[in-house]
């Protein structure tokens, strides 16, 4: 298998030296320049087991240590980075759509996809204490979570429309779910319209793929803004947001704006579902397995000028 997977790595790395970065250009150092990664090199490459196929979230507990869940088990997964294997197994709950995991201190907190929070409050010990929370979230796709540290509470992002109706059909929004009271608050922290994030990807000059109509006519720019996980950057404190189905990587400011728009490689980033922060700005990215394993990646940070 590791023969298997090395020449599949191979293959992928030069088809994406000759088409890639052939068609880019310079679009490489552009993303290094403005957020500080190479997203076409990764530091490091890893292939994950095949218990972690269907990875979805991702945190860090410790420098070599992670918290994973993928979207069926009620599953924590304690992955150690330095020996590339699942160490223990956390099991939480019963099956279910698991979107999303961040931890705060001693507490692991886990996000279903229709909304439902559940906290793992000490980790740690032998006889785990698990508390549902239901945030009342309407939505019942949420695919985004992360831990909020200056505000102390957790970030939700809902991975489609707001509500039914035509005049939510282009609205995003991320909550925040108070960790002093447990609650959401009912109004959205952050809030997002596809069409004006289309013009900045033309301002940014990101290649977005056009609708197809008849008579081999093209229509408007295709853009889902689909939530697939969330985190904060701990040197500056902006939201990197995913959209796996864009295959692109958003950041957010401090003031709720999105001020840059990055094309993610698709063969690199075959389905990006998970992403995390070292304290240094280090930054691991996984790939959902699709007919192979999963991947966990790695970027080296270096800050930009």
């Amino acid at each position: 298998m590791q023969v298997k997977n090395t020449l599949l790595l191979l293959i992928i790395w030069i088809i994406n030296s000759f088409l890639w970065i052939g068609s880019l250009g310079c679009k490489n150092s552009h993303a290094l320049e403005n957020i500080g990664y190479d997203l076409l090199k990764p530091t490091e490459t890893v292939w994950l087991p095949d218990s972690l196929r269907e990875i979805s979230g991702i945190t860090l507990l410790d420098s070599i240590t992670l918290a994973c869940i993928q979207d069926e088990n009620g599953v924590v997964f304690i992955y150690d980075m330095l020996h590339q294997k699942v160490k223990s197994e956390l099991n939480f709950y019963k099956d279910g759509d698991y979107e999303g995991i961040c931890n705060v201190d001693t507490s692991i907190f886990i996000l279903r996809s229709d909304g439902a929070l559940f906290e793992i409050s000490n980790y740690l010990s032998k006889i785990l204490k698990v508390i549902p929370y239901p945030t009342e979230i309407i939505a019942s796709n949420n695919e985004g979570l992360c831990y909020d540290k200056a505000h102390h509470r957790l970030l939700i992002a809902r991975k489609n429309r707001l509500a039914k109706g035509k005049e939510y059909k282009n609205k995003r929004a991320i909550y925040a779910f108070d960790l002093k009271t447990k609650t959401l608050n009912a109004t959205p922290v952050m809030e997002f319209d596809v069409d004006t994030i289309k013009k900045i990807a033309l301002e940014e000059k990101i290649k977005l793929p056009l609708k197809h109509k008849k008579k081999n006519k093209t229509g408007g720019l295709i853009l889902r803004f689909a939530s697939s996980e969330i985190a904060i950057h701990p040197i500056t404190g902006k939201v990197f947001l995913l959209s796996a189905k864009d295959h692109l990587l958003f950041v957010i400011n401090k003031n709720g704006s999105i001020e840059y728009v990055e094309r993610l490689n698709p063969l690199i980033f075959v389905q990006p579902e998970g992403i995390a922060f070292f304290k240094n700005g280090d930054m691991l990215i996984t790939n959902e397995g699709q007919k192979g394993n999963s991947t966990l990646l790695r970027f080296n940070y270096k800050q930009p000028q």
